[in-house]
């Protein structure tokens, strides 16, 4: 008999989305290691909010959402709350029950700032990554560094002359460049800029990341201006920050093939396992090259290609989403902890 197309849903629901999630489902161990991470910045959030007023959206809430719109490649934050009102896997991720209600996409807009002012993006990336030496899965000693160019939140366009150019520049000899000359409107931190001679000038930041070599994980990472010496000092400024002082290496592409970045690896006695200059002479002989963990390094090195392409294609930071280095920095950060969540759940998987 055919049956009748009638509505009868309950007036009351038994059915959490925890009951919906199957136990196997990819974001359980991301949950997990979210909770654990967001439960050590618990006296941090408590020093950012006023203990009167009205309650507002709890922070660990907002975080979960904007780790989901990392994982998902979600677009903006209105198309995140439209997804967080009809999808029973955000709603459990986030911690909402199916009859709370979804909060306006505005409010990360007022909390931003909040979060920012807190530094809790690197907070989070930190409880991460004690996560991961817990699991002993860093290594202390090989380490691989590179940047690239995200593209910033601006048209050529809004690229003008300043109202009041500086009389000394930057450039040889105090020569005026086009950046003392020049800010765009729209994000007066990026820059006109290109990575290659070839390459086409781009308004953009310019970001860092030191990954170490054992599992591929990232250790720490950097937004910096656009410029040839940016890439040097950033390298420097991280693994002097997780070195310690203690013996490493460090692989790198050609660019790095510097005589005074080269210096200045060895003053932090880190050996320079980076790729030789051709066409010039290099600054890595034969000390270096002869020993087989260079060969290692320069192997390893092409790992990072793969975290730049995960946050460029599926944290869609190829075009940033906002203005300002402080606020590109703290997203970078926090994609930057979605993405080593994936990568220790697959190292979990393997585990296994």
């Amino acid at each position: 008999m055919r049956g009748t197309d009638q509505d009868q849903s309950l007036i009351f629901s038994y059915i959490s989305p925890e009951q919906l999630v199957p136990e196997d489902h990819p974001l359980r161990p991301v949950r997990e290691m979210t909770d654990r991470a967001l439960k050590e910045l618990s006296r941090r959030f408590a020093r950012l909010y006023s203990r009167y007023g009205r309650s507002s959206v709890p922070p660990e809430k907002l975080l979960r959402a904007l780790l989901l719109q990392v994982l998902y490649s979600i677009r903006s934050e209105r198309m995140l709350m439209e997804q967080l009102r009809y999808n029973m896997l955000f709603r459990w991720f986030v911690g909402l029950s199916l009859e709370d209600n979804v909060w306006d996409a505005t409010v990360f807009s007022k909390n931003r700032d909040r979060l920012l002012a807190g530094d809790i993006a690197q907070g989070f990336f930190d409880a991460v990554g004690r996560q991961a030496q817990e699991q002993n899965l860093l290594s202390d000693e090989h380490f691989t560094v590179d940047g690239t160019l995200l593209e910033a939140w601006g048209s050529k366009k809004s690229y003008q002359s300043k109202d009041e150019p500086p009389e000394q520049g930057s450039g040889s000899r105090g020569a005026l460049l086009l950046r003392d000359t020049h800010e765009s409107k729209t994000d007066a931190d990026a820059q006109m800029y290109r990575k290659s001679a070839g390459g086409e000038f781009r308004l953009c930041h310019m970001a860092h990341l030191l990954m170490e070599n054992r599992n591929g994980l990232v250790r720490a990472a950097r937004v910096t201006t656009p410029m040839p010496q940016s890439e040097w000092e950033a390298a420097l400024d991280m693994l002097a920050a997780v070195t310690g002082g203690r013996r490493a290496t460090v692989g790198a592409d050609k660019a790095y093939d510097e005589e005074g970045f080269i210096a200045a690896l060895r003053a932090l006695k880190v050996t320079p396992h980076i790729n030789q200059y051709e066409g010039r002479r290099s600054n890595i002989d034969g000390r270096t090259t002869r020993h087989p963990g260079y060969d290692i390094s320069r192997k390893k090195r092409k790992s990072i290609e793969q975290i730049f392409g995960w946050i460029k294609n599926t944290a869609l930071m190829r075009k940033v989403r906002h203005r300002g280095r402080a606020l590109v920095q703290w997203q970078f950060t926090l994609d930057l902890s979605a993405y080593n969540m994936v990568r220790l759940r697959t190292l979990g998987v393997d585990a296994a």
